[in-house]
């Protein structure tokens, strides 16, 4: 036994292990969301990433009987996703174990369910009942799975970077205070022990400006230089992982593996977002699958592979807010490439088709003081409306405690009075241009002050 193991670990295996491991084709996954009614059925999707693509695994938004039967015997593993609803519920031993017996167990092993995502981006809706059950139900469906006998699906659960009370320079990372110890260090145990990843939406996008936008499109450019560690960032990808980094690591956490859940760039935007158009996008996601599959890490964590999803597979014609929103898609609905990225097999063309501009959103006049809000429009459903409620909130950009339990903005208890309240903190929040006020065309810009006695509403 002795001299085999020495056999096993002689310079020449080490290094064919090590010229294996560098020469590695790493792959790119895809968030498969299904917000729009002209997508193709589940089974020509699951046989088109199998056979036309590179693409090896995918991230769901929910449980789908119909998805988790097309990707059978594809090979592509699947994570799937418990909706923030049903987590409550799935805190306690019976209901994870029903929820195992009915979303997992009879598709498992022929699909390849690789993951279970609990919620997302939970700590974004400042709802402290869901969030203060979050960690059990992860336990719970983690122990559901053991008892059920499976044993190589991981539990986690997406986070936004609204998680984190710093992030610049990365050395400066840190989770939000209280929430460190109280939610994220047992968060941070559990992967730990269960040998599963955190997962993280990072997405550069959403914090750009006009001065760095080389740098958040993997162009070429000065970087941004952390005067702690000596590193120096020449893409902001990088510096949103490792400010991640350093905040677990400032836990002692610093081994748990990072998965990305959810990145990328819209093809298409409003006219008055001249960053969003398909050549960036291609320059975004292009770059990162490169980037991502290159193994070399970020300056914190170098050599290290990060199982990265883009957002997203298709454009989706039925998601609310504005036209960025619909246009987040590696592929048209057809299955055609928007662009692309280096994903095709066997020479397929993926040449950029020129994007049609939507015609211009007219914005009425400010009023005399200048000042304008963002409401629902009156024949908008609430059906709608919630889910304009929902985006907003899982932002964790935009304080929607206001309408929660007890809020100042909380009464009237109804979803229009909450979704006017959200889409207007959502204007202010990103600035009074009038696609932040789109929402998948619900929103209407105001120029009377909708606030209450009680309840204001910024300006």
């Amino acid at each position: 036994m002795a001299k085999s193991a020495k056999h096993f670990l002689s310079p020449l295996f080490i290094f064919l292990l090590i010229l294996q491991l560098s020469t590695a084709e790493y792959t790119i996954g895809v968030n498969y969301g299904m917000v729009a009614d002209n997508l193709p059925p589940p089974s020509t999707v699951a046989s088109f990433l199998k056979d036309k693509t590179t693409i090896d695994r995918i991230k769901l938004f929910d449980c789908n009987p119909d998805v988790l039967r097309a990707f059978a015997n594809t090979g592509i593993s699947v994570t799937v996703s418990v909706v923030n609803s049903d987590i409550i519920a799935l805190s306690k031993p019976q209901p994870a174990q029903d929820w195992i017996t009915a979303n997992i167990s009879p598709f498992y092993p022929q699909t390849k369910i690789n993951r279970i995502a609990v919620g997302n981006e939970v700590m974004a809706t400042a709802d402290k009942t869901l969030i203060s059950r979050l960690l059990p139900a992860m336990k719970s469906l983690y122990n559901a799975l053991q008892k059920a006998g499976i044993t190589d699906i991981q539990v986690s659960t997406p986070h936004s970077l609204g998680i984190l009370s710093a992030s610049e320079p990365p050395s400066s990372g840190r989770f939000r205070r209280v929430y460190d110890r109280v939610i994220f260090a047992p968060i941070l145990q559990f992967h730990n022990d269960t040998k599963s990843p955190f997962m993280i939406n990072p997405y550069p996008y959403f914090g750009y400006s006009a001065k760095t936008l080389d740098y958040a499109l993997f162009k070429p450019n000065p970087g941004i230089f952390d005067k702690v560690t000596g590193k120096n960032y020449t893409n902001m990808f990088d510096a949103q992982l490792d400010a991640v980094y350093s905040a677990m690591n400032r836990l002692g956490f610093g081994n748990v593996d990072i998965v990305v859940a959810e990145t990328g760039w819209p093809s298409l935007g409003a006219p008055n977002q001249p960053a969003v158009n398909l050549e960036n996008a291609l320059s975004y996601n292009g770059n990162l699958v490169k980037h991502v599959n290159s193994g070399e890490g970020t300056p914190l964590m170098p050599n290290r592979t990060f199982e990265t999803y883009i957002f997203s597979l298709f454009n989706e014609n039925q998601k609310p807010m504005n036209i960025a929103e619909r246009n987040f898609g590696l592929f048209r609905p057809d299955l055609t490439p928007v662009y692309d990225v280096g994903i095709l097999r066997d020479g397929q063309t993926g040449s950029p088709t020129a994007p049609v501009t939507p015609a211009p959103i007219v914005t009425p006049a400010p009023s005399d003081s200048g000042k304008m809000w963002c409401v629902p429009k009156p024949d908008v459903s609430d059906e709608e409306l919630q889910k304009n409620i929902d985006y907003v909130c899982s932002l964790g950009s935009v304080d929607c405690t206001p309408i929660q339990d007890n809020g100042n903005c909380f009464t009237p208890n109804t979803i229009r009075s909450h979704a006017a309240f959200a889409m207007n903190a959502y204007y202010q929040t990103f600035g009074h241009q009038d696609f932040n006020c789109d929402f998948g065309g619900t929103g209407l810009i105001i120029t009377s002050d909708p606030s209450t006695d009680t309840c204001t509403y910024v300006s």
